[in-house]
């Protein structure tokens, strides 16, 4: 289990920050590397891409509100997905509380609980650290230069049922990115039935798919530090044995 702080500041005042916030489907194309799918309720179901050089996955999952505390401006999000591939899976507790800076800026403190196995693991957990902070401060440039942009109409949801091969949502992933993964209007009571098969009380999203993380990016400078030990033994092995033909 991986403890994670992070904060990043709003260009808002607290009150909008908080509606803002806690408008997933809005804040969804913020978040790097996510996209937000359909939508259940209180419940959020997207795909985060990650990738590592030659190495990529996806985790396929879900995000709901535990807690949500309008007055004190806090809230409580679990999160959880699993590679595609089926060789791994992340779970995720993130509690978020807002402050005022002053009158037209708000910070956002949040802690998560990260767990992850599988293949991303194994360069994971030495990094994650350097990731999410990178990954929050990316988020919270998107997120300020969306909200700094005219408004515009918002098309996207569709009340038929999204096929596989059609790119899914708002990329978050920051976010983010999340998408990866929030409108200041509230979002429209989920119909008991919908049109094209889709299942009742579920909204589909229907946007370009996010492009994956690409974790030599965001760490780059923590993964090369991760590997130097390695790469040093490689270099000693190979002139020892250089000295040894000589023999």
């Amino acid at each position: 289990m991986d403890k994670l702080l992070n904060e990043f500041t709003v260009n808002r005042p607290i009150a909008e920050t908080w509606q803002i916030l806690t408008d997933v489907e809005r804040i969804a194309p913020c978040m790097p590397g996510a996209t937000l799918e359909e939508i259940e309720g209180d419940v959020f179901r997207g795909v985060v891409k990650v990738k590592l050089g030659a190495i990529s996955t996806a985790f396929k999952g879900q995000a709901s509100f535990v807690e949500r505390d309008d007055d004190a401006h806090r809230a409580v999000l679990k999160g959880e997905g699993r590679d595609t591939t089926g060789k791994g899976n992340a779970s995720a507790l993130i509690t978020a509380r807002l402050e005022p800076v002053d009158e037209s800026s708000t910070k956002c403190n949040v802690e998560t609980d990260l767990h992850i196995t599988g293949k991303v693991a194994q360069f994971g957990r030495g990094i994650m650290g350097d990731v999410s902070k990178k990954l929050m401060t990316q988020f919270a440039n998107n997120l300020n230069s969306m909200l700094d942009q005219p408004a515009a109409s918002d098309g996207s949801v569709t009340d038929g049922s999204a096929t596989d091969g059609q790119a899914s949502a708002a990329s978050v992933s920051t976010d983010v990115d999340s998408g990866p993964d929030i409108s200041a209007e509230p979002a429209a009571p989920a119909a008991s039935t919908l049109s094209g098969g889709a299942t009742p009380g579920v909204r589909k999203i229907d946007g370009p798919a996010a492009a994956p993380i690409e974790l030599s990016d965001v760490a780059g400078s923590a993964i090369l530090k991760r590997a130097l030990p390695l790469v040093g033994g490689l270099v000693l092995l190979w002139i020892i044995a250089r000295r040894i033909r000589r023999r």
